[in-house]
């Protein structure tokens, strides 16, 4: 057997997915064919570049809750993206997680050049960063560390103040390259979703 095609690859009888081979040969290509398969929300980060005070923002799919005390946030700018040196030196940023209906603006926030914000409707936050009007929520960040993420790095912000929008609305979803919807779930009556919060502590505290 051809050691250049078993595990760690193997998913099933017959099938493996490239990407890390067993002689430890990385594939960049194939990694990113695998990881496609995870289908992610998409939001846009915005700031106000404090050298002219212009509102600039990147798309991302690599945003994520990292803690709730204290409460911090992450995404993951690449190092070659030209937004990013922008939205570092602000020092504070905001997260608009986008809707359903906002896949327009995400392909706009995606690309490199361009007034990415013209025809788009924004406010600024307490910060000054923009909160993008028909987002999802809105979490608004002081930027509390930057590591080393290889040709990524990796943004920590502390949550300063945050809003949920349109609960009737679903996300923007992102999968294999393209874009996807789901329906937001029924909204529960509240003394269902206190029955189902305390059985849930229930099974925690066992």
């Amino acid at each position: 057997m051809d050691p250049s095609t078993t595990d760690p690859g193997t998913t099933g009888p017959g099938t493996v997915v490239p990407g890390i081979t067993a002689a430890g040969a990385v594939d960049p290509a194939g990694i990113k064919e695998a990881l496609a398969r995870y289908c992610t929300g998409v939001a846009v980060v915005t700031a106000l570049d404090p050298a002219d005070g212009r509102p600039v923002g990147m798309a991302v799919q690599s945003f994520s809750s990292v803690s709730l005390d204290p409460p911090l946030v992450c995404f993951c700018p690449a190092h070659t993206s030209t937004t990013w040196p922008r939205i570092r030196a602000a020092g504070a940023f905001a997260v608009n997680v986008l809707a359903a209906d906002q896949e327009e603006l995400c392909r706009r926030f995606a690309v490199t050049g361009g007034d990415k914000f013209a025809g788009t409707a924004w406010r600024p936050g307490a910060d000054g960063a923009p909160l993008i009007e028909g987002a999802l929520a809105t979490v608004e960040c002081a930027l509390t560390d930057v590591l080393d993420g290889g040709d990524h790095a990796i943004t920590l912000g502390r949550v300063t103040a945050l809003t949920a929008h349109r609960p009737e609305t679903g996300p923007l979803l992102y999968f294999r390259r393209g874009y996807g919807r789901v329906r937001p779930p029924r909204r529960r009556s509240s003394s269902s979703m206190s029955a189902s919060m305390a059985s849930a502590r229930s099974r925690s505290e066992a």
